[in-house]
């Protein structure tokens, strides 16, 4: 075939396979990866009790790394949902920001907000807050809306324990808490780019407010608002931050002490440092916090509706753990058939970095299937083997590209882009893509340049020509922008 080598045959029947049994047919993305997989062995050279031995092993290996994480990521997330805590963190950051500013106040909530719980449950949760506060018209619940969700869906593709970016870290091998604090640092930029988006929505859509409620109605959302928040029992601030901020202190002094600690050796038979490398451990961290949550946030409820809330959140977890096992196993097959290698070989050869293949693989998935988790799983499951075999590549941005990659232009095929368009009351088709399709290209855009600079630095293999595509995109949204602004 084309003089190819047989693993690449393999590879590219695979992915075919794949893209065809997620897009055409009814096969769940986890039996399509198996299948996948299973055909990238056979066809690449392996016989059947190797293929299928490394998919059992890569299976194993991936969960075996970050099953646990993800677990307790999503009990926690479930106990800041039904306790009040996201509700508590909207409502503070706003009176802390005073008015005029509550499209930053609801982008930071939901960048907090959205680390441990699910972006879809956490916009219906929080949405109630945009629209209580565009009171009398006086700000835009266009504007609001977008913030709000523009924070929440980058930080729930790119930073840890959401479970997507958790499995990109095992598939990469790399540390998770370094992880967490890259993607969060990372995340703050696209975030302000969708607020800044936000805001001109504002000036676009000026009568939105009106389109979807009367001024009475918003004014009596508002009041509604207002005294339902002051009668409600909801925990304080800091509580209600507590089991978010406690493990990414923790996991945020451990990797500062592993850094010390690689100058100074001595210091790893230090009591202290034992101590905080177990507590910063992310398995260790969650489960403190979990315990925290349970605790703090719901005292006063009985053992087994806690149990309830616990058990509920595993739940929603299940098929993101069965979905990242098989990218472990689709990843362990490329590995062993060889396929790895020879692209390598040919990615070597590319006039772009080797860093951008994660990026371009998720930003393709994303926009066939919609599911970010999934681009970002089969992102790194494809190019984790490949990127292995060259020298000098950072897997820490590889595993941030991929994640990065996949907020591309949410539109039809993404639950969060119904959920929020139908939720602000947007029916028109051009309308919903401008006000959800074009903001989280917007994010990809820029995550993606934030990635290529910080290679350039810290990279090996970085070149000013891999920002042809991120910052071409976004010049072009950009002068579309502009063109529209002098249409207003």
């Amino acid at each position: 075939m084309f003089g190819l080598p047989t693993p690449i045959i393999g590879l590219i029947i695979a992915v075919f396979v794949l893209v065809y049994l997620v897009l055409k047919t009814r096969v769940h993305a986890f039996i399509a990866m198996l299948i996948a997989a299973s055909i990238a062995g056979l066809i690449g050279g392996m016989n059947a009790t190797e293929t299928l031995g490394a998919i059992s092993k890569g299976f194993g290996g991936t969960l075996g790394g970050i099953g646990i994480v993800i677990g307790l990521g999503v009990m926690m997330g479930s106990i800041l949902e039904v306790s009040g805590a996201a509700e508590k963190m909207a409502y503070s950051f706003i009176k802390m920001l005073g008015k005029k500013k509550e499209e930053w106040a609801l982008a930071i909530t939901g960048y907090i907000v959205s680390i441990p719980i699910f972006v879809d449950s956490a916009f219906v949760i929080l949405y109630p807050v945009a629209k209580a506060l565009a009171k009398n018209g006086k700000r835009s619940l266009l504007t609001l809306g977008v913030a709000l969700a523009g924070g929440l869906v980058v930080t729930h593709h790119t930073v840890p324990p959401t479970p997507g970016p958790l499995g990109v870290a095992g598939l990469f091998n790399v540390d998770i808490g370094a992880m967490l604090l890259v993607g969060m640092s990372m995340a703050a930029f696209p975030v302000i780019g969708i607020v800044l988006y936000a805001k001109w929505l504002d000036k676009k859509y000026p009568d939105f407010n009106q389109q979807v409620f009367t001024q009475e109605e918003l004014k009596q959302k508002y009041d509604d608002y207002i005294e339902s928040r002051e009668k409600k029992n909801l925990p304080s601030l800091g509580l209600s931050l507590l089991p978010i901020l406690l493990p990414i202190v923790l996991i945020f002094i451990k990797a500062i002490l592993d850094l010390i600690a690689k100058g100074n050796p001595d210091l790893s038979h230090n009591v202290v440092y034992q101590a905080f490398i177990f507590l910063g451990h992310p398995i260790i961290a969650l489960a403190m916090s979990v315990l925290i949550s349970v605790y703090a946030l719901l005292p006063k409820v009985d053992r087994n509706t806690t149990a309830l809330h616990l058990e509920e959140g595993v739940k929603t977890a299940g098929i993101i753990l069965l979905v990242t096992g098989a990218g472990g196993a689709l990843g362990a097959v490329l590995r062993e058939s060889g396929a790895g290698a020879e692209l390598a070989k040919q990615v070597a050869s590319l006039p772009i970095s080797p860093i951008l293949i994660p990026f371009i693989v998720s930003t393709l998935v994303r926009f066939i299937q919609g599911s970010g988790t999934v681009a970002m799983i089969t992102a790194a499951s494809i190019s984790a083997p490949i990127l292995a075999q060259i020298p000098g590549v950072n897997m820490l941005l590889a595993a941030q590209a991929a994640t990065m990659g996949s907020l591309f232009f949410g539109y039809f095929n993404d639950s969060l882009f119904w959920v929020v368009n139908r939720m602000m009351g947007i029916s028109d088709v051009k309308k919903q893509m401008i006000v959800w399709s074009v903001p989280t290209t917007i994010a990809w855009a820029i995550g993606g340049s934030m990635v290529i600079f910080a290679n350039l630095i810290w990279g090996n293999d970085g070149s000013l020509f891999d920002l042809i595509l991120p910052l071409g995109v976004l010049g072009g949204i950009l002068l579309y922008v502009n063109r529209q602004n002098k249409q207003l």
